[in-house]
């Protein structure tokens, strides 16, 4: 378990909680008061709350999760022969030294400032989830973003069928009425916004998996490492060799992705 102290991760986990609750409260005043006396009512409350149970779940897990953390070493190494070997090894895909951990890393590991360790196949840092995006964590931090997609559908199904068929038998005043018309619009507005936001983010992520190219080894111009592989294979690296209809399940790790050796082979090793 871990947690990174960087203050703009926590504010925006903050930020991503705060509007998650607060969707879940318009949306309970949405159904216990436009659906009173509605089968409909609690069905849509048990539904979305069900959905905000697995947004956590999947979130707790990429914010709390090793994203793939190089150990460091026990011992200090020697870099008086590793300089010249680092770059010529990188660019072949084998073991390198990082120079800031002062330990090995296996290929396609990058150093994050942030987290101040390497990463294997690190993606990006991401603040929402206060974490790296790694070889560990990346199933979690896509169902998270699925889960976020489906609640901001939902949410503006339930806001735009609340003002379509509003309730007749319902008794509100005037300012309980005004309320709920700037609560509806406010949860609307916020759940566009986050909607198109972790849309983008997810074709970007099912991208690089499909193509095999983290963020940091597009910006390096790296190219893929296993460009003959078959798609569904790729996505069985993050996501694990259990059936498709597991992979959204945020509570069981099916991750099987490849395993390095504890023991690097640089050039000067051979």
């Amino acid at each position: 378990m871990t947690f990174i102290r960087d203050p703009c991760g926590i504010v925006c986990l903050l930020v991503t909680y705060s509007a998650i609750f607060y969707a879940d409260y318009v949306v309970f005043q949405i159904c216990t008061q436009t659906m009173n006396g509605n089968l409909w009512a609690p069905i849509n409350v048990v539904a979305f709350n069900t959905i905000i149970f697995l947004l956590a779940m999947a979130h707790l897990k990429a914010v709390l999760s090793d994203p793939g953390t190089v150990p460091l070493p026990q011992n200090r190494l020697d870099f008086s022969d590793l300089q010249a070997a680092t770059q010529k090894n990188s660019d072949r895909g084998e073991w390198t030294v990082c120079t800031r951990c002062e330990t090995y890393r296996p290929p396609r590991a990058h150093h994050c400032r942030i987290c101040k360790r390497c990463i294997r196949r690190m993606d990006h840092h991401c603040p929402w989830i206060n974490n790296c995006v790694g070889e560990r964590n990346q199933k979690f931090f896509l169902q998270f973003l699925v889960y976020v997609g489906i609640l901001s559908i939902y949410s503006m199904v339930l806001v735009v069928v609340s003002w379509v068929y509003p309730c007749q038998d319902c008794h509100l005043n005037l300012a309980d009425t005004q309320a709920r018309m700037l609560h509806s619009v406010i949860l609307l507005l916020e759940s566009a916004l986050f909607g198109l936001f972790v849309l983008a983010i997810m074709v970007d992520q099912i991208h690089a998996i499909l193509y095999d190219e983290t963020a940091v080894e597009a910006i390096q111009q790296k190219g893929s490492y296993r460009p003959n592989r078959r798609k569904m294979a790729l996505l069985a690296d993050v996501f694990g060799r259990g059936h498709p209809l597991c992979w959204l399940a945020p509570c069981t790790n099916f991750n099987t992705r490849l395993k390095y050796t504890d023991t690097p082979l640089l050039s000067h090793d051979v």
